[in-house]
C-alpha cells in the first residue's frame, strides 16, 4: 500500500502492516484539516473515529514540527482521556513520529500540571473542567495561542447538557486565543446532526457534517429464561443463571446496568453463581481511581472475563476484544443502547452482539421497541436544548481570572457559542452584574464583590483570593458531599476503596453491613471524612444509594412502547408470560393506545387506587403526582400517597375517584396556580438553588484545601435563598433557579405536551380489582407521602411477587 496526496507513505504503510485499511472518513478529516474546515464526524463504534480526529495532527506535527501546544483533545471522561493517551503510543511509535503527547485530568499530579503549563506537549488530552482551569491562568494566551486543532470526542454524550454549555464557552475562549484552529467533533450515534454541527461551530457557522459508512446492524436478542419475568422491580436476579451462562460462553463481556447500586448487586449475584471462578469485577464512577485504572488495564489486556459497569464505560474506551454486551434493565434510549452495544466486537466490518435483560414485564416492551428501532436505523436524542445561565456567570469570572474583561467583548464572545447565540444583552448584563458584586442585597457584603471596574473601563478581580476560590470549584457537576470508604485491616491501617455520598453514611449505625466494590463491609465509624469499615461475614447488606442513578425514558421509546400495545402481531417476540399478561389485560380492562391516556381505578381493602398510564418518564410523573394529589386534596378525595415509574403514576386514596373527576384532575391549568403553589411550598427550589449557587460561585464545595459537607453548603445556600426571596425577589439567580428546576427536576415541557395532547381524550375504566397492567405499578418500592386528610391511613405496601401472582389469579377469574 502506498500513500496519496492526502496520506503520506509512512501512514499508509503502518496501516498495511497491521492488516488495516484506511477508511474514507479518516482520509476526509486529513483533507478537512488541510483545508481548515471544522467537521463533525459521525461514524459507527469501531470505525476508528478517534484516530481519524488525531491523524491530521500527527501528520502535521511530524512534517512541520511545533514548539507549542498543537492539538487539544477534549473528552467527557477521565478514563477515556487516559485510554486515548495510552492508545496513541502505537501509531506514534509504529510510524516513527516525533510527537509528544500527554494527558491532564483532575487526577494529574500538581507538579506535572505545572510542567505542562511551562512546556506544553504537542497533543494534550484533557477534560472540559481541566481545560477551563488552564484557561483561567494569565499564561493561557501563551499556552493556547499556537493551537491548530481541537478534537471533541463523544460529542453527542454531553453537548446538550450543562456540561456541554460549559464546553461550548471554553471553545469560544479558544477561538479568541487561537482564531485559526480547526475543530473536529467525533460522534458514534446522533439523532440531530445539524444541531450538533451548530454546537461545534462558532459565530453562526456550523461545522461540516461527514457521515461515515454504516456498520453492520448489531445482533440483539432479548434473553430468554426458564423463570417467568417479575411483575415489578428494578433488578434481574431471576435471570442470573442465564446471564452467567452467557458470560461463561463468551470470551469477554461487559454487563451494563443503569445505576451504581445495581452494579454492586449484580456483581454480588454473579459471584454467587460463579462456580468456574471466572475473573469478574465492577466498574463505576465512585470507585477509587487506582482501582478503576487497574480494571481498565486488566480489561484491555484480556485478563478479565466480564466487568459489570455503569455509563462510565459506555463511551469510546477501547476494551480490546469484547465479544458480548449484556444490557441489564431497560435501555431508556435507543442511542444510548446502541452506544453500549458498540463496545462489543470493536471492528467496523463485523456486527456487535448483545443481550437485553428486562427486569420486569413493562421493560420487555421497552426492550422490544429499542430492538425494532435499531433494526430500522432510527435514533433518538435530546430535542430541546436549553442553554444554562449559571454556567455563564462562572465563565465570566473564569475569564477575569486570566485578564481584565470588557463586558462588550465578553458578550460577543459568549454569544459566539451556539447555545448562547440568542441571549439578549439585558440578560447577559444581569448575569455580569451578579458576577461583579452579587446584586443589590449581596453587594453589601465584601465576600460577594468579585470584580471591580478600573479607570480603563475593564473589570478586574477584587482580590487574588477570588481566583483561588474560583479555581478550586471550576465545573458544572455538583455532587452530594462524599466520604471515602476505607477497608480497615488493623487498628489503624486500611485501603481506600472509593467514595459514597454523605447521606448514605448518615443512615448507618455501627454493625450495619453494606455492599461496595464487590465486597460486603461492616460499618464502624466516620472519622475525618472517611467511612471506616471491615470485611463482614454473612448478613444482609444494605446497598449504597447514589445520586443521579435514574436515567429518563426517551420520548421516542415512550411513543414506541405505546404503539406496541396496539400491535398484537409484534407480541410474538415477547416472552410467553408477558404475552399472557397483555392478553389478560385486554380481556379485563383495555390496553393503552397512541391517541388517549388510559386511567384505571379500583379498590383493595380500605384503599382506592387510580393508575395513570402516562409513559412520560419519572420526572414528568413525579411532577404530575405532586400536582394531582394537591388537586385531589382540594376535591375531597383524600389522597394518601403516590408511586411512580417511567410508565405511569399510581395514586392511593381513601375516597373513590370517578370519571367525572378526571377532566378536573388533568386539566392543563394544573400547570398554573397549582404548580406555583406547590413550588412555593416545596423545598425543590432550594435544592435547585443550591446547585445554581454552587456553579455560579455564590458558595463553594471546596475551600482552602478542604471540602465542605453538604450540610454546610445547604445551610449557607438556604439562608441566602430565603434572604433573596424576601428582599430581592427579582434577583437574577432566582430566575435562573426557576429555569433550572423546570428543566432538570420537573420536566415541565414534556408534561405540558402530554396534557395538551390527550386532553380531553381520557379512557377511564372502573374495575373491581387490579388489572394485570396495574400490578407492576402497585409493586413500585418508593412511595411519596402526601400532606392532607388521608395521611393518617395506612400506606399501601409494595406487593411481593407471590402477592402479584394472587392478583393475577383474581384477574383470570374475573375474565372467566
Amino acid at each position: 500500500m502506498t500513500g496519496t496526496p492526502d496520506i503520506p507513505d509512512y501512514v499508509a504503510d503502518w496501516f498495511t502492516a497491521r492488516g488495516w485499511r484506511l477508511h474514507d472518513h479518516q482520509r476526509a478529516l486529513v483533507r478537512a484539516f488541510r483545508e481548515r474546515r471544522s467537521t463533525l464526524l459521525i461514524a459507527p463504534t469501531g470505525g476508528g473515529k478517534t484516530l481519524a480526529g488525531l491523524l491530521p495532527s500527527l501528520i502535521d506535527i511530524h512534517e512541520n514540527g511545533t514548539g507549542h501546544l498543537h492539538t487539544l483533545y477534549i473528552s467527557p471522561l477521565k478514563a477515556l482521556t487516559n485510554d486515548i493517551a495510552r492508545n496513541l503510543t502505537a501509531p506514534i511509535e509504529g510510524m516513527g513520529l516525533n510527537v509528544r503527547t500527554e494527558s491532564r485530568t483532575g487526577d494529574t499530579p500538581g507538579a506535572k500540571r505545572q510542567r505542562q503549563r511551562r512546556t506544553p506537549p504537542d497533543i494534550l488530552m484533557t477534560t472540559p473542567e481541566s481545560l477551563m482551569l488552564m484557561l483561567s491562568y494569565t499564561d493561557a494566551p501563551r499556552i493556547f495561542g499556537g493551537l491548530r486543532a481541537v478534537v471533541v470526542d463523544e460529542t453527542h454524550s454531553f453537548a446538550a447538557t450543562k456540561r456541554g454549555d460549559f464546553t461550548a464557552l471554553a471553545l469560544a475562549r479558544l477561538r479568541q486565543l487561537a482564531p485559526d484552529h480547526v475543530r473536529f467533533g467525533l460522534s458514534a450515534t446522533v439523532a440531530n446532526p445539524n444541531g450538533l454541527a451548530e454546537w461545534l461551530g462558532s459565530s453562526g457557522a456550523p461545522a461540516t457534517v461527514h457521515i461515515a459508512e454504516a456498520a453492520p446492524r448489531p445482533q440483539i436478542e432479548m434473553l430468554r429464561t426458564e423463570t417467568p419475568l417479575p411483575y415489578g422491580g428494578f433488578m434481574a436476579r431471576y435471570a442470573i443463571p442465564e446471564i452467567y451462562e452467557a458470560v461463561r460462553a463468551a470470551g469477554t463481556s461487559i454487563l451494563f446496568v443503569n445505576t451504581r447500586a445495581q452494579a454492586e448487586l449484580m456483581l454480588q449475584w454473579l459471584w454467587q453463581a460463579n462456580e468456574d471462578a471466572l475473573p469478574i469485577t465492577v466498574y463505576h464512577g465512585s470507585l477509587d481511581k487506582e482501582q478503576r485504572r487497574k480494571t481498565e488495564e486488566m480489561m484491555a489486556s484480556g485478563k478479565l472475563r466480564a466487568v459489570v459497569a455503569t455509563s462510565a464505560l459506555e463511551l469510546g474506551i477501547d476494551w480490546g476484544d469484547v465479544d458480548l454486551v449484556v444490557q441489564v434493565g431497560a435501555p431508556k434510549g435507543v442511542s444510548r443502547l446502541l452506544q453500549r452495544i458498540g463496545r462489543a466486537n470493536h471492528r467496523l466490518d463485523e456486527p456487535s452482539r448483545a443481550l437485553l435483560v428486562p427486569t420486569n414485564r413493562f421493560e420487555t416492551l421497552e426492550c422490544l421497541a429499542a430492538i425494532e428501532a435499531i433494526e430500522n436505523g432510527v435514533l433518538d436524542g435530546v430535542q430541546d436544548w436549553t442553554a444554562t445561565r449559571d454556567t455563564v456567570i462562572q465563565y465570566i469570572v473564569n475569564c477575569a481570572c486570566a485578564a481584565p474583561v470588557c463586558p462588550d467583548a465578553l458578550y460577543a464572545e459568549v454569544t459566539s457559542a451556539a447555545p448562547y447565540a440568542e441571549m439578549p444583552r439585558a440578560e447577559f448584563d444581569a448575569l455580569f452584574r451578579f458576577a461583579v458584586d452579587g446584586g443589590t442585597v449581596l453587594g453589601n457584603y465584601p465576600r460577594y464583590r468579585r470584580l471591580q471596574m478600573g479607570t480603563d473601563g475593564l473589570y478586574r478581580l477584587t482580590h487574588q483570593r477570588v481566583a483561588r476560590r474560583h479555581r478550586q470549584n471550576i465545573g458544572t457537576i455538583v455532587e452530594a458531599s462524599r466520604l471515602r470508604v476505607k477497608k480497615m485491616f488493623g487498628p489503624r491501617g486500611g485501603r481506600v476503596l472509593g467514595e459514597v455520598e454523605e447521606y448514605f453514611a448518615q443512615g448507618l449505625t455501627p454493625g450495619d453491613t453494606f455492599l461496595f466494590a464487590g465486597e460486603v463491609l461492616s460499618f464502624e465509624r466516620v472519622r475525618d471524612m472517611t467511612l471506616e469499615a471491615r470485611a463482614a461475614k454473612g448478613g444482609e447488606p444494605k446497598v449504597p444509594a447514589y445520586v443521579g442513578g435514574q436515567m429518563p425514558l426517551s420520548t421516542y421509546l415512550a411513543e414506541r412502547v405505546r404503539e406496541l400495545f396496539a400491535r398484537p402481531d409484534a407480541w410474538a417476540a415477547l416472552p410467553e408470560s408477558v404475552r399472557d399478561w397483555l392478553a389478560l389485560q385486554k380481556q379485563v380492562s383495555r390496553l393503552p393506545d397512541e391517541d388517549s391516556m388510559l386511567i384505571e381505578h379500583f379498590g383493595r381493602g380500605r384503599l382506592r387506587y387510580t393508575v395513570f398510564y402516562t409513559f412520560e418518564g419519572r420526572k414528568a410523573n413525579q411532577t404530575l403526582g405532586m400536582l394531582i394529589t394537591r388537586r385531589m386534596e382540594r376535591m375531597g378525595l383524600k389522597p394518601v400517597s403516590f408511586v411512580i415509574s417511567d410508565y405511569g403514576l399510581t395514586v392511593t386514596n381513601l375516597s373513590t375517584v370517578t370519571d367525572a373527576h378526571i377532566d378536573s384532575l388533568l386539566a392543563p391549568d394544573i400547570l398554573g396556580d397549582e404548580l406555583e403553589e406547590w413550588i412555593a411550598e416545596s423545598p425543590m427550589l432550594k435544592r435547585a438553588f443550591r446547585q445554581v449557587a454552587t456553579v455560579a460561585g455564590l458558595t463553594e464545595q471546596n475551600y482552602a484545601g478542604e471540602r465542605k459537607t453538604m450540610k454546610q453548603v445547604t445551610f449557607s445556600t438556604d439562608l441566602i435563598y430565603d434572604t433573596l426571596r424576601r428582599h430581592e425577589p427579582d434577583h437574577v439567580l432566582l430566575s435562573v433557579t426557576r429555569r433550572e428546576a423546570e428543566r432538570e427536576l420537573l420536566d415541565l415541557k414534556r408534561l405540558s405536551r402530554m396534557l395538551g395532547r390527550f386532553h380531553p381524550n381520557w379512557r377511564f375504566v372502573a374495575l373491581r380489582r387490579a388489572s394485570p397492567l396495574a400490578i407492576p405499578m402497585l409493586m413500585q418500592v418508593r412511595a411519596e407521602q402526601v400532606r392532607g386528610s388521608g395521611i393518617e391511613a395506612l400506606l399501601a405496601q409494595s406487593a411481593l411477587q407471590d402477592e402479584a401472582e394472587r392478583m393475577m389469579e383474581d384477574a383470570r377469574a374475573a375474565a372467566g
